[in-house]
């Protein structure tokens, strides 16, 4: 005899540690009584050797798997040519090929399928097209070719109605298949169709292949046979026998295929297909089988206790298979439903009583005990992510333990001795917590309860980790009073005691509401809320909350103790107080060029301002035209810093001097050059003097320079030297006195060509007694001379020159001085005008070079002052009452836009009108340009809509909902009954099948939800012809997937693994016996396992190879 080798990892390990040979073959001699040797391969067959050296010429060499010639592999790009005749083309154009409509089609096929296109044209007028990609590309450009440039021809095949399903293959995979492979359209009747004609539409060469295709089909179908038998369902175990095995082996002995229904499936008729002689052989042996049995099999009825059956049915009923396969009795266990406890036991009588032995055996196998524990404690014993409980199921697997919500009970459930156990552990951790443990319960109303959690549990927190206990606080849903308090029985105590003082103490809360200026809000909470945070420290006990900035409120709530709320109340309005009290603000008009010295070198000046007098000094930027500079702060305090700024301007304007040079206009942009170039050398070389020139294109010709009388004579002298050069100015002038107001002493004068004009003022006086505002109010009173008819030395303004002229100047200086109108605006209309932050009235302002003055709020009056040039007047009158025609006419559009209207819909048809994520909702809104409310959900009247919007479109709109509602009033709802096992299949992954359903035919399909009392209703709404046809077809669908679902659980039932008991199922296999080989090199001599990790019986390429012994493995060749 041979030996015999059995390479597993435990013998290799063995191995390659240096067992010996002896050891080796004593434990292959034991192996090998168990195998058939003979039938075992060679080492040499399972491993051949590599080939010496090349074979000489003309020697064959022998096949082995080693020399077999490897398979080439086949590109994945293929390449076909399609031809189609002259007569089957569907573009015949000739003069244009290349373009036009085949072209396009061409181009769109390749865009569908990914293949490459090229055309060519035949001599014989025909079309050659070469397609070039990967074969499914290929397939699917060929069909694309033959329907979409290939004239249609259309044929009909009839063949049994039953053949009808192999065509179409699993899943349609057969009819996607024969029509790409024959590039035809094949249309099958549906099932309820009684018709047995497929319609088959493609070329003339197509039909014929999808032709022959389809009657091939048909002709093997016709060759195999199906028979059917009814046999009782009671005898259908004899008929398959234990796990299946005696079916299984007919299955293999005929040749034929039997179904027999499942236990699970009430159905008595077994189905055999397969050729007519294997289908006959299997119908007489299933015959005998149930002949004999029924002859021969009788029957005894049990009480078992109905919840005892499970144990004798056994896990996916292995154990009624365990007894069939021991004994050869089926046993019969009533259906779950059922309230009966006979259990029938049918077989041959001598074999019926060890049957019913084992039936009770395993019935009395397992118990139910319940061990008694207060309900409040199951979680104690349960422990925190069922750790305590963990440590007593792994103990014991088998156990059951069932925790049951408001019963003071907990039900085990399993073998005896495990239950015995398992009971006294859990009686045990009882008494235990029992003895430590205590329970309270506490009432207090539900709208204090999430003030006792505090914010993000902290308060709750706080007193679980302090006391040592377990606070259940019932959800807002419970509208429950009671609070329930668990642990040791001295922190209960504590913690209920705590509670009760928080809730005391919540009753007695108050709630205050403080009317605070939002423009302080921000003041009082502070950068980053430190402030508030400090207040809120000083009171922790009271909520403070501020209202939302885009709420535009002034409310800010206070809540918490009556006593605190008052004081929280006092100082907050002591904090308020202060603001106000120094958020006092005063303008003072500083000239521009003085702003400067105000700073001081490095901030100097201000600094000090501000340090001692307390106050905020904000001067305007340095791109600025504005003058003015805000004092903000106590209002002694602002009195203080601007007295202060004004003596530093007092002392500057000592030794101020402005003139006025007259130059004509024209000149002016030659003057200022290219970006101010040459005025700005000018101020500059002067000492920085300033000077001004008019508006470009208002034609007044006063250029103004201002500042020391030297520096301002030195740049006036340069300036109209440089005017001079570029044109020649003549003439003399007279003198002649014109009395101005000094107020308007900034007036930009306007002369005739030719005579200049000197107005020498010192800035001192009018300073001094210009008016200072005040929070927008004149503060001070500017003094009157005694007597009013006597002009004022510093409003005397001296001309000269010509008589003619110097009167044409009166009349022109006397055209700038502002005059004042009033306009009539509604009231209602003020703070329109004015825009937001202003915005409005500025560019008013800028545009027609005017001052508005809006009168104060609490005035309420209609009058608004436009104060400027008389030319300047009636454009700004024209354009304020332009703009509050346009304001009348946006009030009049927001009533007409505001017009509401309220329908009445039943609430169950709501989500219906919104649509899917509001589509349907929001078409209405943008279509009709309105605003459509539905109710909210605590609100009383649920079936009121609300449209807002233009009358006209309001009305639309309420149409267009109704004509939803109409149409969902014509709808019915069906029920239908569809097996819940093909529910997920119908409805697709994440819903697609069933939406395709529902868009297909307008329908809305439901299916029952998890638990349902029928979990096989289906409820389809629509229109009555719609709901039918969907109904039709899903009935189509059951039927087509239970057929599947069927086939599928009886192979499952051939497929299940065979075995004597359910135990022996359940018992580990052993070791693997590995690849066993015969005459292996470990087995012969004395030589040992190739050691793996040795580079000189496993080198790497490469390396380098130290001469050594011979090896049982061979030669070594490199």
């Amino acid at each position: 005899m041979s030996s015999v080798a059995v390479l597993t990892q435990e013998s290799f390990n063995e191995h390659r540690s240096g067992l010996l040979p002896e050891q080796v073959k004593s434990a292959v001699a034991g192996h090998s009584g168990a195998e058939d040797e003979d039938s075992l391969p060679t080492y040499k067959d399972a491993f051949p050797p590599l080939p010496e050296k090349p074979l000489p010429e003309g020697v064959q060499e022998t096949g082995n798997a080693w020399t077999t010639k490897i398979k080439p592999l086949k590109s994945s790009v293929i390449t076909q040519v399609f031809h189609v005749p002259l007569e089957e083309r569907k573009y015949k154009d000739m003069n244009q090929f290349g373009e036009g409509d085949q072209a396009k089609v061409c181009l769109d096929i390749m865009h569908k399928t990914g293949a490459h296109l090229e055309l060519s044209m035949a001599k014989d007028q025909g079309l050659s097209i070469m397609v070039s990609g990967k074969h499914d590309a290929v397939m699917k450009a060929r069909k694309e070719i033959v329907s979409r440039l290939q004239t249609q021809a259309s044929a009909t095949v009839a063949i049994p109605k039953e053949h009808h399903r192999f065509v179409i293959g699993k899943s349609g995979e057969k009819l996607q298949e024969l029509e790409l492979k024959t590039a035809t359209k094949i249309q099958i009747p549906r099932p309820e169709d009684p018709s047995n004609l497929i319609k088959i539409s493609g070329t003339k060469e197509g039909l014929e292949k999808a032709k022959h295709e389809i009657l091939l089909i048909s002709a093997e179908q016709d060759k195999r046979a199906v028979e059917r038998m009814n046999i009782e369902k009671v005898y259908h175990p004899f008929i398959t026998g234990a796990y299946n095995k005696l079916v299984g082996e007919w299955m293999q002995e005929t040749g034929a295929r039997i179904n027999v229904p499942p236990p699970s499936v009430n159905k008595t008729e077994i189905v055999i297909t397969g050729e007519k002689e294997q289908v006959a052989l299997a119908m007489a042996k299933i015959k005998k089988i149930y002949e004999e049995k029924k002859k021969n099999a009788t029957t005894i009825a049990v009480e078992v206790k109905k919840s005892q059956h499970k144990y004798v049915i056994g896990p996916k009923g292995n154990t009624l298979q365990e007894i069939l396969d021991r004994t050869g009795v089926s046993v019969e266990i009533p259906p779950l439903d059922s309230s009966s406890e006979t259990v029938i036991l049918r077989g041959e009588p001598d074999r019926l009583g060890q049957a019913l032995t084992e039936v009770y055996a395993k019935a009395n196998s397992y118990t139910v005990s319940s061990v008694s524990a207060p309900s409040w404690l199951h979680r104690f014993i349960i422990g925190k992510k069922g750790q305590n409980l963990a440590k007593i199921t792994q103990q014991m697997p088998k156990v059951h333990i069932e925790f049951t919500e408001g019963e003071d009970k907990i039900t085990l459930e399993g073998p005896t001795k495990d239950v015995q156990i398992v009971q006294g552990q859990i009686e045990a951790v009882v008494t235990d917590l029992v003895s430590r443990m205590d329970y309270t319960e506490i009432s207090v109303d539900p709208k204090f309860h999430r003030h006792l959690i505090g914010k993000g549990g902290a308060n709750i927190n706080r007193i679980k980790e302090q006391h040592k206990v377990s606070v259940r606080i019932p959800p807002d849903n419970e509208k429950s009073n009671l609070i329930r308090i668990e642990g040791d029985p001295q922190g209960v105590q504590e913690a209920k005691k705590e509670l009760l003082e928080l809730a005391s103490r919540m009753e007695n809360e108050r709630t205050k509401d403080m009317i605070i200026e939002q423009r302080f809000h921000r003041a009082i909470i502070g950068q980053k809320g430190e402030k508030i945070k400090e207040v809120r420290d000083k009171f922790p006990e009271v909520i403070i909350n501020f209202p939302d900035p885009t709420q535009k409120s002034d409310i800010v709530q206070l809540r918490g103790p009556r006593t605190e709320v008052e004081k929280c109340t006092k100082f907050m309005q002591k904090m308020v107080a202060e603001m106000v009290e120094n958020s006092f603000s005063v303008s003072v008009p500083i000239f521009k060029q003085f702003h400067k010295n105000i700073i001081g070198k490095g901030g100097a000046n201000i600094k000090k301002i501000r340090e001692e007098t307390n106050t905020k000094i904000d001067l305007p930027a340095e791109n600025s035209n504005s003058e003015m500079i805000v004092i903000t702060g106590k209002k002694a305090n602002c009195e203080a810093a601007k007295n202060r700024v004004l003596a530093i301007q007092k002392e500057l304007v000592k030794f101020l001097f402005l003139i006025f040079v007259s130059i004509p206009s024209k000149l002016h942009n030659s003057l200022i050059g290219s970006k101010g170039r040459f005025v700005r050398s000018i101020m500059e070389e002067c000492g920085g003097v300033h000077i001004h020139f008019p508006t470009e294109g208002s034609g007044i010709d006063a250029v103004i320079i201002r500042g020391p009388a030297e520096e301002v004579e030195k740049a006036k002298k340069q300036l109209l030297y440089l005017a001079e050069e570029k044109v020649c100015l003549k003439g003399w002038v007279s003198f002649k006195n014109l009395e101005l107001k000094a107020g308007n002493a900034d007036v930009m004068l306007g002369m005739s060509s030719g005579l200049r004009v000197c107005y020498c003022l010192f800035y001192s006086a009018s300073s001094a007694d210009a008016p200072v505002q005040e929070n927008g109010e004149a503060n001070g009173e500017v003094k009157e001379p005694a007597d009013p008819l006597v002009p004022k030395k510093c409003d005397v303004i001296v001309l000269s020159g010509r008589k003619e002229r110097c009167e044409a100047a009166v009349e022109a200086l006397k055209a700038l001085v502002p005059l004042t109108i009033a306009v009539e605006v509604p009231f209602e209309l003020h703070r329109y005008i004015i825009g937001q932050k202003g915005s409005g009235i500025r560019k008013m302002m800028d545009e027609f070079e005017v001052n508005i003055q809006v009168p104060a709020h609490e005035l309420q009056s209609d009058i608004i002052s436009v104060t400027g040039l008389a030319s300047h007047l009636d454009r700004a009158k024209e354009g304020l009452l332009e703009r509050v025609k346009e304001l009348q006419a946006e009030q009049e559009d927001r009533a007409l836009r505001s017009f509401k209207l309220t329908i009445t819909v039943d609430p169950k048809y709501h989500p219906k009108i919104i649509g899917r994520k509001g589509a349907i909702i929001t078409q209405i809104r943008n279509e009709h340009e309105v605003n459509i409310q539905f109710p909210e959900k605590n609100d009383e009247n649920q079936d009121q809509i609300t449209i807002t919007g233009y009358e006209q479109n309001a009305v639309a709109a309420r149409d267009a909902i109704q004509a939803i509602v109409h149409e969902l009033e014509e709808m019915i709802s069906e029920d239908i009954t569809l097996d819940s096992r093909v529910h997920a299949r119908i409805i697709g992954a994440r819903g697609k099948g069933i939406r395709k359903i529902m868009d297909e035919f307008k329908v809305d399909v439901r299916f029952p939800q998890s638990g349902a009392a029928d979990p096989n209703l289906v409820t389809v709404t629509g229109r009555p012809e719609r709901v039918d046809e969907a109904i039709d077809h899903l009935l189509n669908l059951e039927e087509e997937y239970m057929g599947d679902m069927v086939e599928n659980e009886a192979k499952m039932a051939y497929m299940k693994p065979s075995g004597s008991t359910a135990s022996s199922m359940e018992e580990p296999r052993g070791p693997s016996k590995g690849f066993v080989v015969r005459e292996a090199p470990w087995a012969i001599g004395n030589e040992k396992a190739p050691d793996m990790s040795s580079s000189e019986e496993f080198p790497s390429f490469g390396a380098p190879v130290t001469n050594a012994r011979s090896s049982p493995w061979g030669p070594k060749r490199f």
